[in-house]
C-alpha cells in the first residue's frame, strides 16, 4: 500500500483517509523547498477514540528527512485518517513530500 503525496500550503490535510488503506508501517516526509524550514504537525484521528499526534511542532530545515518507522495503525475500514499541517517559518509556501508504507 506505499503512498506518495506532496503536499503544500498551510492548511491541515487529510493525506489518508479511513478506509482507503491497510495497515501503516512507516511515514517519510521531507522538506522539498529550495529556501525555507517548516513546521510539521502530523496525528492519526478516528470518530469517537480522539486525536493522537505522531509528531507535534517539528521543524524540518531544508532538504531534510523525517522518517518514522516504529509506525503502527490501521487505516483501513473503521480505522484511522492521518492529516499533515505545515506552518512556514518565513514568507513562503511550506512544501513536503510524504511517503506511506
Amino acid at each position: 500500500m506505499p503512498l506518495q503525496k506532496n503536499i503544500s500550503g498551510e492548511l491541515t490535510q487529510e493525506v489518508l483517509e479511513a478506509g482507503d488503506g491497510g495497515s501503516v508501517s512507516s511515514i517519510s516526509l521531507v522538506n522539498t523547498h529550495a529556501s525555507a524550514k517548516c513546521t510539521v504537525d502530523m496525528y492519526i484521528e478516528k470518530k469517537l477514540t480522539g486525536k493522537f499526534y505522531l509528531a507535534k511542532a517539528v521543524t524540518l530545515p531544508i532538504g531534510v528527512t523525517l522518517v518514522l518507522d516504529a509506525v503502527k495503525f490501521n487505516s483501513g475500514e473503521n480505522g484511522f485518517s492521518l492529516f499533515i499541517k505545515l506552518t512556514k517559518s518565513a514568507s513562503e509556501t511550506p512544501t513536503v513530500d510524504v511517503i506511506i508504507n
